[in-house]
């Protein structure tokens, strides 16, 4: 019987892609990202975009897919800090129109 060590690849891909799944959900359900590290996330989203690189640059399908999908998760959680964790805008002034 004949291993393909690409099946370690495949089932690799999948879980640390699916691992943002969670993350993704829960920064939405609860419009907070307060608790998630701007700097790692940068850095992680640096990382993985250089690995999308390298997997299209040698026709590497697998990784290039499965750090494109990784990039749009981890990218939204990036997304989601910048829009739910920034200071609310106050309310403008309303006008007084005297005559």
């Amino acid at each position: 019987m004949h291993f393909d060590i690409n099946l370690v690849g495949y089932i690799a891909a999948f879980c640390t892609t699916a691992a943002f799944i969670p993350q993704v959900i829960l920064v939405w359900r609860e419009r907070s990202a307060k608790a998630i590290s701007l700097g790692m996330y940068l850095s992680f989203c640096f990382g993985v975009f250089l690995w999308l690189c390298y997997g299209v640059a040698i026709r590497a399908w697998p990784i290039a897919i499965n750090n494109a999908i990784t990039l749009v998760l981890a990218s939204s959680v990036l997304v989601m800090k910048w829009r739910f964790d920034r200071p609310a805008r106050p309310a403008p002034e309303p006008r007084v129109i005297t005559e």
